[in-house]
């Protein structure tokens, strides 16, 4: 033995006999106790190693390790050594609260690998010393032996040594929601994990029939612990915004430091007061920071997550909006994301081999057999074989509507809805034709079938592998004339041909035979007669097409990575535009090799092939990893505890809220409450809108605390030579930058975006918040700016020969209301002056509505004014400063203006 032994010895490709012989145990006694307890200690129990949550402590901690925030406690802190109060206590009510919002978002969102372990059952019936006893499943040992029923959750992974009928449920590992048919019989090896049909997994659910086996692995040796390995090892990087906003913090962490010891040695050369520079230099230190940027961006995000909840989008973590927005590669299930997640009979193949599609229905996607077919005998005699050999159940309230109580295995559902579409009701039918015996599907003869009453016979129906019924078949039904014919050789290779040509289009076979005996105990697989073929197939949904067609003109990527068969992923792929191929190519998980072992060529290929079927745990990890390294920033759509090392690796784990597991949700991003793909299309595209807003919003705070700087540092060195005042004084700096800044770059970040965003390919993974083209912008804008204040201050002394306090009150409103203005400047060059997202956008207007008002209160209002040492301007004074304040907003409108033209 040894660890995860089921893999290393390939156990389901072993006879049971030899595993049992393996394991050192016997299928009638089990082990002894001896053995159980020797066990147990070189193994453990059988449980899932626990996670730590992440203490409190450690998330309010984390708040403050962000180098914008550093800088920013480093201004406070010196402000308050120099009893600057009111630029300390400014500073400091900026950090608690974003300290606040950030803190209580993402304890919010703590979510841990907790789920897994609560997959568990309390007891499990156990062979041991040769007595059949009920242990807590977590003593379970390798090599114990176990009896499992119908409803039981899967304790253990476990090898069968026999199964009666046996359907397990192993959507939460594969994706795939058609319970699997279990057999006792040794599978080939190097098979995958969905093809182990010898295997139980811990964790799945047993929906029929019963099973007895030998435990192979338990606790964290499980598939289901390799997962919960996987997933604790899968390491989440920063997301893209956190990345950019931290570098563009230490960009102008530098900047600060550089730039206040420039202007006080600078002020100090030219022999300005020691204690101004002092005071100089600390505030503009914190006019180099946008002090407002982590608030605004948190906000923003924020609303992200509100505006997406009322968009059946359910985000977790506050970057998760803006991670979706520069995603270039979405990974995606398909059942119940691409597809309805709800088995349908597509068509049916009659013994004349006509097919008979089926015709879509306004608002039902159980579809309906066409008019001029409901009469015709064949089709209607292979659905009432079909429903009458048959365990699922539907509640039919109204002929008109979908049945919406099932009940049984999919397919077998999907075939009652299409007998009520067909006037064929189960329990109408039963009362015609009481049931009297049904023998199971058995994975020997891969068919089932029941004996109906039928007056003085018996009536046989059976349905099942197509190779399987033709075999059992003597005569096949003609439809002109309802009589029948012989079933020759050629016939069946017929058959079986046509059958693979329609498994190749992603189809589910299904054979349907019957006849009529004179006893109920009659071998009910000989001599049948063929009624035809039923195609089935989990439909895509209507909208997924539109939505992915969307994706590709964003310049982002759809790629399916399915636990289904290939032919069925590729015909998908094709229904809903992933691929625009006919008969797309896929790769088969046993085609996957160790990343580590690719040639060039063959990474090649799995970088371009946007399917793959049977994909394991492992493998989808791998390729999220692959397409990481090679760029491209990646979201993971999944439901299964399969998915959760893949989800918490992608840089966005997003998870489905109606059929995902609690350990899919938790570990997730975010969640997707009515599971449709549309609604990840709206996230991209709001995750856009949100980049874009942060983007314009960090402009304005530069642009216009640069401006700050430049306007100070010039007026410094000039006030070594001639007579020229500080244009702003410290807290005047303070209150432009926390109170009058904040309010617009709030608006800039409710924008809704420009109308054409969604037709853009995904900025690069690694671009900044700002490019080099956005930082020359800052530096023309501020120089612009700057130039503009100090103007207003020259023409304020010398031309109107204003008193210093009154001089410096112009240039000190000439900055505030170009700030406003500037606002305007920050739309799209593709746009126009009176169409634009900012024109469009309310709160802008508000937003500086509201900062006009606040302005005038700094002139207006007693106190404020003393604090802030402003004086009345006068009429000139206002005509002045209005007037400087506006050139950089024309010029900045004309500019627009010229690059739609030569756009």
């Amino acid at each position: 033995m040894g660890e995860r032994s089921q893999d290393k010895k390939k156990l389901y490709a072993e006879p049971s006999g030899d595993v049992l012989q393996h394991f050192e145990t016997s299928a009638e006694s089990g082990l002894s106790d001896k053995q159980a307890k020797q066990r147990i200690e070189t193994y453990g129990e059988n449980r899932l190693r626990e996670t730590k949550q992440k203490n409190p402590w450690r998330i309010l901690l984390e708040q403050f390790l962000s180098v914008v925030i550093a800088v920013l406690l480093t201004a406070a802190l010196v402000a308050f050594l120099f009893q600057h109060w009111t630029e300390g206590i400014a500073i400091s009510a900026v950090i608690i609260v974003n300290t606040l919002i950030g803190f209580f978002s993402e304890w919010k969102a703590v979510r841990s690998m907790e789920a897994l372990h609560e997959i568990n059952v309390d007891k499990i019936r156990v062979r041991r010393d040769g007595d059949e006893q009920e242990i807590e499943s977590t003593s379970l040992v390798p090599g114990d032996i176990v009896i499992i029923e119908s409803g039981d959750l899967v304790p253990a992974d476990v090898r069968l040594i026999e199964a009666n009928s046996l359907r397990v449920n192993e959507s939460a590992l594969t994706g795939e929601s058609v319970p699997v048919l279990k057999s006792s019989d040794k599978t080939e090896k190097d098979i995958a994990l969905s093809d182990r049909t010898s295997m139980l997994f811990k964790g799945t659910v047993v929906t029929d029939g019963s099973g007895k086996g030998v435990v192979t692995a338990t606790g964290m040796d499980t598939e289901l612990g390799n997962i919960s390995s996987l997933a604790a090892e899968a390491e989440k990087e920063a997301t893209p915004l956190q990345k950019k906003l931290d570098n563009l913090g230490r960009r102008l962490a530098w900047i600060t430091i550089i730039i206040a010891v420039l202007i006080a040695v600078t002020g100090l050369l030219v022999g300005q007061d020691t204690l101004e520079m002092i005071e100089t230099a600390i505030a503009l230190g914190v006019a180099a920071i946008p002090e407002g940027l982590p608030i605004v961006a948190t906000i923003a995000l924020a609303r992200g997550m509100y505006v997406m909840s009322k968009k059946n989008v359910l985000i977790n973590k506050l970057q998760a909006v803006e991670t979706l927005g520069a995603t270039g590669v979405i990974f995606t299930d398909k059942t119940g994301t691409l597809t309805e997640n709800k088995m349908t009979l597509r068509a049916v193949t009659t013994a004349d081999g006509e097919d008979i599609h089926l015709e879509e229905n306004e608002g039902d996607s159980s579809g309906r057999l066409s008019e001029s077919k409901k009469e015709s005998s064949a089709p209607k005699q292979l659905l009432k074989a079909s429903i009458l050999c048959n365990n699922a159940s539907v509640t039919d309230e109204d002929d008109d509507q979908v049945a919406e109580d099932e009940q049984g295995d999919p397919t077998e559902t999907a075939l009652l809805r299409a007998g009520l579409k067909y006037k064929l009701n189960r329990q109408d039918l039963l009362a015609e034709y009481p049931e009297v015996r049904e023998v199971s599907f058995d994975s020997s003869t891969m068919m089932m079938a029941t004996i109906h009453e039928s007056g003085d016979q018996y009536y046989v129906a059976v349905k099942g592998a197509p190779e399987k019924v033709l075999q059992a078949c003597t005569r096949q039904v003609k439809e002109d004339d309802d009589s029948e014919k012989e079933l020759t050789d050629d016939d069946i290779e017929h058959w079986l041909n046509r059958s693979d040509e329609l498994a190749r289009e992603g189809l589910r076979l299904l054979a349907v035979a019957d006849k009529y005996a004179s006893d109920s105990e009659e071998e009910p697989y000989e001599g049948l007669r063929f009624l035809g073929l039923a195609s089935l197939l989990d439909p895509a949904r209507e909208d997924v097409k539109g939505a992915i067609e969307q994706c590709h003109s964003a310049g982002i990527r759809v790629i399916m990575v399915t636990g289904d068969q290939g032919p069925t992923a590729s015909a998908i792929a094709y229904e809903t535009g992933i691929s625009e191929e006919e008969n797309p190519e896929y790769i088969h998980s046993e085609d996957f090799k160790d990343p580590d072992d690719l040639s060039d060529e063959e990474r090649k290929k799995i970088l371009e092939t946007d399917i793959f079927a049977r994909v394991s745990p492992e493998q989808k990890l791998q390729l999220v990893t692959m397409m990481q390294k090679n760029g491209y920033t990646v979201a993971m759509i999944g439901d299964g505890i399969n998915d959760t090392p893949a989800l918490k690796k992608a840089d966005i784990g997003v998870a489905m809220g109606q059929r995902g597991t609690d350990a899919a949700r938790q570990i997730a991003d975010m969640v997707l409450l009515d599971d449709a793909f549309t609604s990840i299309v709206s996230a991209v595209k709001y995750g856009r809108v949100i980049f874009g807003n942060i983007r314009k919003a960090v402009m304005f705070m530069l642009c216009t605390n640069v401006a700050e700087v430049l306007a100070v540092t010039i007026a410094t060195i000039i006030g070594g030579f001639y007579f020229f005042p500080l244009p702003l004084l410290p807290l005047q700096i303070l209150y432009l930058n926390v109170v009058t800044d904040v309010f617009p770059a709030l608006a800039l970040g409710f924008g809704s975006g420009e109308k054409h965003i969604m037709e853009k390919k995904p900025r690069p993974k690694e671009e900044a918040v700002l490019t080099n083209a956005h930082w020359k912008a800052i530096g023309g804008w501020s120089l612009l700016i700057s130039a503009s204040v100090l103007a207003s201050l020259a023409f304020a002394v010398y031309q109107f020969g204003f008193e210093t306090e009154r001089a410096v009150t112009i240039s000190f409103l000439t900055l505030g209301f170009s700030k406003l203005w500037f606002t305007y400047n920050l739309r799209s060059s593709e746009s126009t002056f009176l169409s634009n997202d900012i024109i469009r956008n309310p709160y802008v207007a508000g937003s500086i509505v509201l900062c006009i008002f606040l302005l005038l209160a700094t002139v207006y209002l007693p106190g404020l004014s003393d604090v802030l040492r402003t004086q009345e301007p006068g009429m000139n004074g206002w005509y002045l400063l209005l007037g400087m304040s506006l050139i950089p907003f024309i010029w900045g409108q004309l500019l627009r203006t010229f690059a739609a033209k030569n756009g």
